[in-house]
């Protein structure tokens, strides 16, 4: 095999084609797009999704749900996993473990994997039901999380009618 002599596949390429350009190449005149309407006319498109002036589907579907914006600050560890852990575990300490990412904020430990068969001290975590009592079984102890109250708020007729 010379490198001269390569070549394609046959009909792997084909040619580009070219319309309007008379009637022998059957597709002169219209050039395939038909008679008249907007997709006929140059500049002639509409939006994905257009119906024809008809309500298109994406907006007569109702709107669901959101995504937290806090979801990616938040990190879940394995019960299972505490054991790479030294020490007390805290958030430090298990960003140095490397079981929760760098840019965590808060961490919940979840009931899941191999069983808790060290003492823990757990601190400043959350943790699931059922990893909290693997853990007091274990010996190890979880400090309540204090939660942030929230605030009540009045509603607007509520509020007004107090101001007077």
């Amino acid at each position: 095999m010379e490198l001269n002599t390569i070549k394609p596949a046959a009909g792997s390429k084909k040619n580009r084609r070219r319309v309007g350009r008379g009637i022998g190449s059957g597709l002169g005149k219209t050039a395939g797009r038909g008679h008249k309407g907007q997709k006929s006319r140059a500049g002639g498109f509409h939006k994905v999704g257009f119906e024809g002036g008809q309500m298109p589907l994406q907006r007569r579907l109702p709107k669901r749900g959101f995504l937290a914006t806090t979801i990616e600050k938040a990190a879940e560890v394995r019960s299972g996993d505490l054991a790479r852990v030294e020490g007390d575990v805290s958030l430090e300490s298990l960003k140095a473990a490397g079981l929760v990412p760098p840019g965590a904020k808060r961490a919940k430990i979840i009931l899941s994997g191999a069983a808790v068969e060290k003492k823990l001290s757990i601190s400043g975590i959350a943790a699931s039901k059922g990893a909290r009592e693997a853990i007091e079984k274990a010996g190890g102890k979880v400090a309540e999380l204090v939660a942030q109250e929230k605030v009540a708020k009045l509603p607007k007729k509520t509020a007004a009618a107090a101001a007077k």
